[in-house]
């Protein structure tokens, strides 16, 4: 590789248009792809096979108008008075045309909603009230009804004692044989009397009859109208106006998921409800509607640059040399990001996805940029022929950075294995990143060297050398035991004391409360919450399986089953039914919780709905909604990162035994890592949930974004491993060239420090830049990796790791004899390069400019 590349190198210094016009073509392309290609990008993020996507994909074959993603429009006065009835109407006719919005299914008017919710509540009192009176008629109807069945009871008994006397004297006439005619029209009397008491008991016995089929009735209404009052008292509290009438929520429901709606769906709505505006009224979007993608270069990025460029002046000491890693880095970006997004049209890439790509592109960029161009200034000033300086600094510094690209390439690809999508991709997109950088940090890099020649060291230096002088290497002297046995100790009771927040993470996805305060989504959360209540910002969709042959008449006895069991759930303020399936299968509910979507009480909330039994024994729950989505992608992030970090490690490690040909060292390196990993882990706890310095950074605290974890694992074990390569094989070089085993760990720090210092500031300058972002993930991805990067670099590579090596002494280098043999032998530095081609200096015949003389050429040609 160090062969290849050394020719590589000097191929594109001499053919250095050549190679220059050959990226302008890949950028011309690149360029060309994403005009063709690029579809937008999104702003959700989604992890397969989550219980919150199994419930949408039920809402979708029963419910389908409840299956997409919802948004609020919050509308609230300036001076906090109450809405007038002409801005009212102005809101409502916004939310009545509805014709130039995208993927929208309805929008709720909540003027009109507020006052059907008051209307429901009015008719449950006038039918309480109805049932009231008709059961105070049913009742005097009994009464009366009582009545004239005891006149009827009366005149049976006295029928009865008139029939009674009337047979007495019938026996004793017939006894005497007196004729019996005027008892008989007694009799005749007392039938016709008969008849017609026997015909009012009937009609009492019909109006009886009345009475009670009517009680029933009035029963049934009654107890329906008691479930629709309990039903309706569990949804008490949820309003769409505010009780002093200042602000309205204007819900808009989509027609496409939450994962698969898109920023021109979501912009719509914006520009719809922004496009008249209302005098006195603001208006404010939650974050479902405003969440955008952010900006991928801002101010903040800028002053990243500024603040590298500043180092890389000091590293290098002229202009021209300083500004040309910034070239390359920001040329490497351009065509690895615009290539990237133009696959947006065919998968679906996170908005955060090209963020991270610029990340990495312009730090690894520039710091592998560097490498080369550092390597090739000390050999210039030890006199070398620019050409051949140029192929040796390619085939050294360029193979380390080969290698150290591809460690960070490698564990940004195993981000794949993860098993979730966006978070693969953003692997695979950052990976194509640090490749791209590593191609033009030894192609277009060492064209460029080609083209400058000499020029690349200033004047005052070119002149120097011209006089005959040369740098000389100081000497280097070991450290102490002692001072090695301290700093390994303060620098590990140091890591584990930051890591400590770390033991408190939560993990979570942004919502208004984590937003700029100057934001639309922050402002729409807040108001939100101080007019309705913490909840408002944080409902919950619960659906219940109802069962099978359920009718309409069983319906609302199950409704109120369900919400009442939903509302003894500790942290729920209210529960309300907002529809249940045509073939009564499935029903729906909107339950709010007592505090927000990032609360530990909310969460908890989620996984207690989800513990809890079938209510009635036969009716499972299911929740959504997207607090619960954010949870679910939480718990399968979180789920994945002892895997991630498994396969990181072990594919890292198989690499630096590799390249150290040792076993302790890539041991000890890793350990370093895990110290620093964790301590990074607890400064971003400290500062995104426990508050510590975000007033001066202007961050919200909340929880800790979910994904970023284990995208730093990824992205700082790569990078680490970069600072431990080009500051361990410069110990094994020395080490293996005759240097005892403590004094190499002195060479080589002292031969790698500058360089690594100046390398790691760039990366922390970069990464930091982005801490100022507008996006809360973008700001706590570019805190992690600037923190990550400077504990990693300044702590564990400068300090840590050469004291520990310095007490580990012979024994670092240590490999079993069986492996050395089988190894190939990887010589990352270009040891061997440098022993095959000595240096051709200026003096040696080649000019001052960098173009070799007509009688050297042979010799570099043959070299």
């Amino acid at each position: 590789m160090a062969e290849l590349l050394y020719r590589l190198g000097k191929f594109s210094a001499r053919r250095a248009w050549v190679v220059i016009g050959a990226w302008l073509v890949v950028l011309a392309i690149a360029v060309g792809g994403f005009l063709i290609g690029f579809k937008g990008l999104a702003t959700s993020f989604d992890v397969p096979g989550t219980a919150s996507g199994d419930v949408i994909a039920e809402l979708e074959q029963e419910l389908a108008e409840f299956s997409g993603a919802s948004g609020t429009v919050v509308f609230t006065t300036d001076d906090g008075s109450a809405l007038t009835a002409d801005q009212q109407a102005q809101i409502s006719a916004l939310v009545a045309d509805q014709n130039d919005l995208i993927d929208v299914a309805d929008v709720i008017d909540p003027f009109e909603a507020q006052q059907q919710l008051e209307d429901q509540q009015q008719q449950l009192a006038d039918g309480q009230a109805k049932i009231d009176d008709a059961t105070a008629q049913l009742d005097a109807g009994q009464q009366q009804l009582d009545a004239g069945t005891a006149q009827a009871e009366a005149g049976q008994a006295q029928l009865d004692a008139a029939q009674a006397q009337l047979d007495a004297g019938r026996q004793q006439a017939e006894a005497a044989g007196a004729p019996t005619d005027e008892l008989d029209a007694q009799q005749a009397q007392l039938d016709a009397q008969q008849a017609q008491l026997d015909a009012g008991t009937a009609q009492l016995a019909d109006q009886q009859q009345q009475l009670d089929d009517g009680r029933t009735e009035l029963e049934t209404q009654a107890e329906q109208l008691e479930l629709g009052t309990e039903l309706a008292g569990y949804a008490d509290g949820i309003r769409l106006v505010s009780e002093d009438g200042s602000t309205a929520l204007v819900s808009v429901s989509f027609t496409e998921p939450r994962l698969d709606l898109s920023e021109e769906s979501k912009q719509s709505v914006i520009d719809h409800f922004e496009s008249e505006p209302i005098e006195g009224v603001s208006v404010s979007f939650s974050t479902d509607i405003s969440q955008g993608i952010p900006e991928i270069f801002g101010v903040g990025e800028a002053i990243g640059l500024i603040i590298a460029a500043i180092v890389l002046l000091v590293m290098l000491g002229s202009v021209i040399a300083a500004s040309l890693p910034l070239v390359t880095a920001i040329f490497g970006v351009a065509v690895g990001i615009l290539g990237s997004l133009a696959f947006s049209g065919v998968v679906d890439m996170a908005s955060v996805t090209p963020m991270l790509a610029v990340m990495l592109g312009l730090a690894v960029g520039i710091d592998y940029s560097l490498f080369v161009v550092n390597r090739h200034r000390k050999q210039l000033l030890q006199g070398a022929e620019v050409v051949e300086s140029i192929g040796l600094a390619n085939g050294t510094s360029g193979n380390a950075v080969v290698f150290a690209g591809t460690t960070v390439i490698v564990a940004l690809l195993a981000l794949n294995i993860t098993g979730v999508p966006f978070l693969g991709l953003m692997g695979t997109v950052g990976a194509v990143a640090v490749f791209v950088a590593v191609i033009i940090s030894t192609t277009l890099t060492p064209a460029l060297l080609g083209l400058l020649g000499m020029r690349i060291l200033r004047r005052k230096v070119r002149a120097h050398l011209g006089e005959g002088n040369r740098h000389e290497p100081p000497v280097v002297k070991p450290m102490s035991t002692l001072r090695a046995v301290l700093t390994g100790l303060v620098a590990i009771v140091a890591l584990l004391v930051v890591a400590i927040p770390a033991l408190s993470m939560r993990v979570g996805l942004p919502d208004g409360s984590t937003e700029p305060h100057d934001s639309s989504s922050y402002e729409a959360f807040t108001v939100a919450e101080q007019q309705f209540g913490a909840g408002a910002n944080s409902p919950l969709l619960v659906t219940a399986q109802l069962p099978e042959g359920t009718t309409d008449d069983e319906v609302l006895a199950l409704q109120v089953d369900v919400a009442s069991t939903l509302a003894a759930q500790d942290s729920v303020v209210a529960v309300a039914p907002i529809a249940v399936s045509d073939d009564n299968t499935l029903a729906a509910f909107q339950v709010v919780p007592a505090e927000g979507p990032s609360a530990e009480s909310t969460e908890q909330l989620v996984r207690d709905l989800r513990d809890l039994p079938p209510v009635n024994g036969d009716i499972p729950l299911g929740v959504a909604g997207q607090t619960a989505i954010n949870i679910d992608i939480s718990e399968g992030l979180s789920d994945v990162l002892p895997l991630y970090l498994t396969v990181v490690v072990g594919l890292s490690l198989l690499i630096m035994i590799l390249v150290f040909r040792s076993l302790l060292v890539p041991l000890i390196a890793t350990g370093g890592f895990i110290l620093s990993l964790f301590a990074t882990y607890g400064a971003i706890v400290a500062v995104f949930q426990w508050g510590w310095f975000a007033d001066p950074l202007g961050i919200s605290t909340g929880p800790i974004l979910s994904f970023l974890p284990v995208i730093l694992v990824g992205i700082l074990f790569g990078l680490a491993m970069d600072y431990q390569l080009f500051l361990a094989t410069g110990m094994r070089e020395a080490y293996v060239h005759g240097s005892s085993a403590k004094l190499a760990v002195a060479q080589g720090f002292r031969a790698g420090r500058s360089v690594v210092t100046a390398a790691a500031l760039i990366m922390v300058s970069v990464f930091g830049g982005f801490v100022f972002s507008d996006s809360t993930m973008i700001r706590s991805v570019g805190f992690g990796l600037a923190f990550g990067v400077l504990v990693d670099a300044f702590v564990v590579r400068m300090l840590l790791m050469p004291a520990i090596m310095h007490l580990l002494g012979r024994s670092a280098w240590w490999i079993p004899k069986w492996l050395d043999r089988i190894m190939p032998d990887v010589d990352v530095e270009g040891a061997a390069l440098e022993r095959r081609h000595h240096l051709v200096t200026v003096e040696d015949g080649a000019d001052a400019a960098g173009e070799p003389a007509a009688e050297a050429e042979p010799a570099l040609d043959q070299a």
